[in-house]
């Protein structure tokens, strides 16, 4: 067992590395193909700044250099540990990303957390129920969903609860003009619960469609009749049955959909000034500050690889059946 999850595990860095490579390749030929000047968007639209002050900053920046040869010093310092600095926040990405990342990992761990317990009960309901009124209305209410814009989404919250009812804060993650050190717990929470409602609210039915189709599909088998024949009744089965055979594929889902928590988190936090990573992603592509958006990227795939690793992991370690076809 030990020796087939350290076999599974350096398959995965090894991977990992490949995949970080081709990522960090393809994001510079993307941002160097793109029409914004990095000179222009740091200086802004200002005419007072001429085309010896612009060379100066081209240079100081290292933006005067031949493309290969710019990802090339950028790669090797990112080996060495150093991952440059910011043209936008002039502070070393580490620091920047580091601080963003902790912004944006309250509120992606709220709705990760919100979404997948919503929609597993959502999803065994709807199974338990096939066919019935309470299942089409769950039903319907996915469908909804998965067409809805994560932006538009957010946006009508704005508009409902924070501007008409006044329930929440229009944006931001602290009060205007407060200081850090007078920000309390729930100055913060109530910051957070819109943006993570919204989050969550778009990741929950993947979570209950697949869990759904799950129940469906236990309640037909073998077990499950002989258990209906030996007089259990529908709570029993439920609990007995359904919940076990169902909640390892659910799980398993829930970790693969970091990917998708990580994508939305972009849109929300834009619609909600939320001081993210998503937000600073956006930033840092409309800018081109080369350093932060590499290492944004790497933060980002990072995230998301081990999400699918742990995944991955689960089904590994607690699915027996996965174990014994690595033996054959």
């Amino acid at each position: 067992m030990g020796g087939s999850i350290g076999r599974f595990l350096t398959n995965k860095i090894i991977k990992f590395i490949t995949l970080l490579a081709a990522v960090c390749l393809v994001t510079f030929i993307l941002l160097e193909l793109s029409p914004i000047d990095p000179v222009t968007a740091y200086v802004g639209a200002s005419t007072k700044v001429g085309a010896e002050q612009r060379a100066l900053i081209a240079e100081h920046w290292g933006m005067n250099k031949p493309p290969v040869e710019r990802f090339m010093a950028w790669f090797t310092s990112i080996i060495q540990g150093d991952w440059g600095t910011s043209v936008i926040y002039r502070r070393p990405v580490l620091e920047v990303v580091g601080e963003k990342f902790l912004t944006s990992l309250a509120l992606m761990s709220i709705a990760w957390v919100l979404s997948g317990a919503a929609g597993f009960v959502l999803g065994i309901i709807a199974g338990a129920n096939e066919g019935k009124a309470i299942d089409k209305v769950i039903h319907t209410y996915c469908y909804i969903l998965i067409s809805t814009p994560t932006f538009w989404l957010g946006i009508l919250f704005v508009m409902i609860f924070a501007v008409t009812l006044g329930w929440f804060p229009v944006a931001l993650s602290v009060p205007i003009g407060t200081v850090s050190k007078d920000v309390s717990i729930a100055d913060k929470i109530g910051h957070v619960i819109l943006p993570a409602l919204t989050l969550s609210l778009i990741g929950i039915s993947n979570i209950c469609m697949h869990t759904r189709q799950k129940v469906i599909e236990i309640l037909t088998t073998d077990y499950v009749l002989f258990a209906k024949a030996r007089g259990e009744n529908k709570k029993s089965i439920i609990f007995n049955h359904v919940l076990k055979n169902v909640s390892l594929p659910a799980i398993t889902l829930q970790f693969l959909s970091f990917s998708e928590l990580f994508g939305g988190a972009v849109f929300v936090e834009q619609v909600f000034s939320y001081p993210g990573l998503g937000r600073a992603t956006v930033q840092a592509g409309l800018k081109g500050d080369l350093p932060l958006l590499m290492g944004i990227v790497i933060i980002s795939l990072v995230f998301v690889y081990a999400g699918n690793t742990l995944a991955d992991l689960f089904y590994k370690v607690i699915d027996p059946r996965i174990r014994e076809a690595q033996k054959v």
